[in-house]
C-alpha cells in the first residue's frame, strides 16, 4: 500500500492492527494495546481512531484502555454503512460490511490490504455464528472478487490447524505445503491469489472440492449447496 502502513501485533492466536500514515493511525481490534502504545510513541503517532471488525470480547477488549491512553476517537463497528470511508491524512480506509461469523462483521480495505477480522482468515474462514450462512457465502464472494495481490490480514493466526484440515481436504494440494514452509509467526498474511489456491472454503467451485462432496454425498449442484456442503464437512 502506496501511502498508508500497517503494523501488525499479536496477544496469543489474536492479531491487531494498527494502519497509519506518517503522523495519524488507526487501532482495529487493539487486544494487544500496550504494544499499540508503545508503537505508536516510538514512532511519534496519534493514534485517532479505535474501531474493531465485530464486537466479541477478545476483539473489542483493547478500545478502553487505547481510548484512555489517547485523545483518539472510538468508531462504532455497527454504525458503518455498507462502503463507508475513514479517513486519515487524506487517505481513505473502506469499509466492507461482511454478515456470517457475526451479523455486525466488517472488514477494512486501505490500498492493497484488508483486515478482515474473524470473516476471512489465512488458510480457513470464520465460524458462521450468526446462523446466516447465505449471508456468509455472499460476504465471502466480494472478498474473493478483490484483486489477486490483496494482503489478507485476519483476526487470529490459525494457520497451522487450517493448513492442517485443507490439507486433510485437498492432500495434492501442493500450494498448501508451500504456503505451510514459507510461513512466518511473526508477520502472519497472505495474498487472496493464496488463498483462492489453498484455503477450501474459497475453492467450492474446484473440481478437487466439488469431488469431495461428491464422495461426502453432499448436495453440490449449485454454488450455494456447494458451499453450505462444504460448511458442513468436519
Amino acid at each position: 500500500m502506496p501511502h498508508l502502513f500497517i503494523e501488525q501485533f499479536r496477544c496469543g492466536d489474536n492479531l491487531a492492527y494498527l494502519l497509519y500514515g506518517r503522523k495519524e493511525a488507526v487501532a482495529i481490534d487493539g487486544v494487544a494495546w500496550e504494544d499499540i502504545l508503545d508503537f505508536l510513541d516510538k514512532h511519534g503517532l496519534s493514534l485517532t481512531y479505535v474501531t474493531n471488525t465485530h464486537g466479541h470480547f477478545d476483539h473489542t477488549a483493547g478500545n478502553e484502555p487505547l481510548l484512555s491512553h489517547s485523545r483518539a476517537q472510538y468508531l462504532d463497528h455497527d454504525e458503518f454503512p455498507d462502503g463507508g470511508v475513514i479517513e486519515i491524512e487524506g487517505e481513505s480506509i473502506k469499509v466492507y460490511r461482511t454478515p456470517g461469523h457475526t451479523a455486525d462483521s466488517g472488514c477494512f480495505h486501505a490500498g492493497g490490504v484488508l483486515v478482515t477480522g474473524d470473516t476471512l482468515f489465512n488458510g480457513t474462514v470464520g465460524n458462521c455464528f450468526s446462523g446466516d450462512q447465505r449471508a456468509f457465502l455472499r460476504s465471502i464472494k466480494r472478498l474473493m472478487a478483490l484483486p489477486g495481490d490483496t494482503l489478507i490480514y485476519a483476526g487470529h493466526d490459525y494457520v497451522r490447524d487450517s493448513l492442517a484440515l485443507a490439507k486433510q481436504l485437498e492432500p495434492d494440494n501442493l500450494e498448501i505445503d508451500r504456503f505451510r514452509q514459507a510461513y512466518d509467526p511473526g508477520h502472519v498474511y497472505s495474498t487472496l491469489a493464496e488463498e483462492l489456491q489453498i484455503n477450501p472454503y474459497l475453492r467450492f467451485n474446484e473440481p478437487a472440492i466439488i469431488d469431495l462432496l461428491k464422495e461426502h454425498d453432499l448436495p453440490r449442484a449449485t454454488e450455494e449447496e456447494r458451499w453450505l456442503s462444504l460448511m458442513s464437512v468436519e
